[in-house]
């Protein structure tokens, strides 16, 4: 095969547009690893890139996808051989670098996690760029003191991707989880992904004052703006709070109150330039003692590329749960 299929994006004379087309196969330069695709996920910032309503690329045309996982076919890295199963997650994917929608992805070797026992190309990819930054929340959390002691954890935009997989995760270590979204209808989904209580979007709409009644351990926000004001009035002394998204906003309008009465911690997570030894060991923990014992319950459909303009679209609309696996 001298060619592939890759879902490319451009930005040109033409406006936005984006699509298959067929690439000439890639040879890997020194210190790079070629890698045949076999699963990637669709994230919401794949959805922005995709459709061009958020600036996520930085050089035009580029194939999309924060995610893959696949085989390597040719190595000009030492540490890997054709055939070893891999990982690659975010870093310069479908930002200034080609990324996991097409059959072929040609990388930097350091970007690249070895397969660990527990997982394969598919369940990595139901993990995807979501399980691994939920990872990353609960790592730094566990570092800051989080226990369940403290008290239930808050989960927020518990239906998407990311809340998902924080939720399943934190289940799986022993802590109650409340989750916050705004489909009701996904209640028993959630509920069997482990949270114990579910909570409207509003719920906290009334958190007006700098220190509210202290009612959660800790938090995983998605969603930022207002709400992310609201769980900071509300976290218990000790608590910490991982922020993980936006989409509600990026603006912050609170006090140091929380911060300084009662020690809560806001911790931010940057999952895309995380270093090779903790990516390295958050996947472990992944494929093992913090896997979702429902994995295969975040997967909720599986496309392939010429899917994706569609898909697309109903990740924005908020009409997707969990995780959206493509397969190439």
């Amino acid at each position: 095969m001298t060619t592939y299929p890759a879902f490319r994006i451009h930005h040109d004379a033409a406006g936005h547009h984006a699509g298959l087309e067929d690439l000439p196969k890639p040879t890997p330069a020194d210190g790079e690893v070629l890698i045949r695709v076999q699963y990637s996920g669709v994230n919401y910032k794949d959805a922005l890139a995709g459709t061009g309503r958020g600036k996520i690329l930085r050089t035009f045309p580029l194939v999309g996808g924060a995610d893959a996982a696949g085989v390597v076919e040719q190595s000009a890295h030492p540490c890997y051989q054709p055939g070893d199963a891999v990982i690659v997650t975010g870093w310069g994917l479908t930002f200034d670098h080609d990324g996991g929608f097409a059959g072929y992805l040609c990388c930097p070797a350091e970007w690249l996690v070895p397969m660990p026992a527990g997982l394969d190309t598919r369940t990595a990819m139901i993990l995807g760029t979501a399980g691994f930054t939920a990872a990353l929340a609960v790592h730094r959390m566990l570092g800051n003191g989080q226990d369940p002691a403290l008290g239930p954890v808050l989960v927020t935009g518990a239906s998407g991707g990311v809340g998902s997989m924080a939720v399943a995760i934190l289940a799986r270590l022993g802590f109650q989880v409340t989750a916050i979204s705004g489909k009701p209808e996904l209640a028993d989904w959630l509920q069997g992904l482990g949270a114990t209580q579910i909570l409207p979007r509003d719920a906290l709409a009334e958190a007006r004052r700098p220190l509210e009644q202290a009612r959660w351990g800790g938090a995983v926000d998605n969603v930022g703006g207002e709400l992310l004001a609201q769980i900071t009035r509300t976290v218990v002394p000790g608590g910490n709070i991982a922020s993980i998204g936006l989409v509600g906003g990026h603006e912050l309008h609170t006090t140091v109150m929380p911060f300084i009465l009662r020690g809560v911690s806001l911790l931010g997570c940057n999952s895309v330039d995380v270093p090779y030894p903790l990516r390295k060991t958050l996947w472990e923990h992944l494929a093992a003692d913090w896997q979702p014992r429902n994995l295969e319950g975040l997967a909720s459909g599986t496309v392939g590329l010429a899917d994706l303009p569609e898909v697309f679209e109903r990740v924005l609309a908020g009409k997707t749960h969990g995780r959206v696996l493509v397969a190439i």
